[in-house]
């Protein structure tokens, strides 16, 4: 008899337990696409983004270029040293423009995540002090709970509050 009251004893503990725990929700997503400096860090992305797309654009036109006056230029006259060093200058226009579509695309990631970190971890610490200052024992991503039930928190509100956000 003993014995099946200290299990039954250790089966309903932890149910117990769980129970007192507060629970909170939040889109996380939503609220940083919220935040104020949001709007600043995808102005700087934008103005990045228009200037790697005008250089690529000038390289295709120099590229373009280069292959209109070759196609236009009576071969027959060339010398096959001259044919083959226009094309060499064509093969290495080409060359200078994958490398800077792809350094320009790391350039941008890198940028994107130098401009974006702080905002995150301004979201974080924002997170943390909201569920320590209402005594959350966990908040969890909305958008990974199947059900959320009428007893969770929604913990955006505070989140903004702390975090300014109207």
């Amino acid at each position: 008899m003993l014995k099946k009251l200290i299990i039954l004893l250790f089966v309903v503990a932890p149910i117990g337990a769980f129970a007192q725990n507060k629970l909170g929700y939040i889109n996380s997503e939503e609220t940083i696409m919220q935040m104020p400096e949001l709007k600043d860090i995808e102005s700087k992305l934008a103005g990045k983004n228009e200037e790697i797309k005008k250089n690529i654009a000038s390289m295709e036109a120099e590229y373009n270029a280069r292959v209109k006056e070759f196609q236009e230029t009576n071969t027959d006259s060339l010398t096959q040293s001259t044919i083959l060093d226009r094309q060499k200058q064509l093969e290495q226009i080409q060359e200078r423009y994958e490398n800077y579509v792809q350094n320009s695309n790391k350039e941008f990631g890198e940028l994107r995540q130098q401009l974006l970190t702080p905002l995150q971890q301004k979201f974080q610490k924002a997170l943390k002090e909201v569920g320590d200052e209402q005594g959350f024992t966990y908040i969890m991503e909305a958008g990974a709970l199947p059900y959320v039930s009428t007893t969770a928190i929604d913990a955006a509100p505070f989140v903004k509050a702390k975090l300014g956000i109207k």
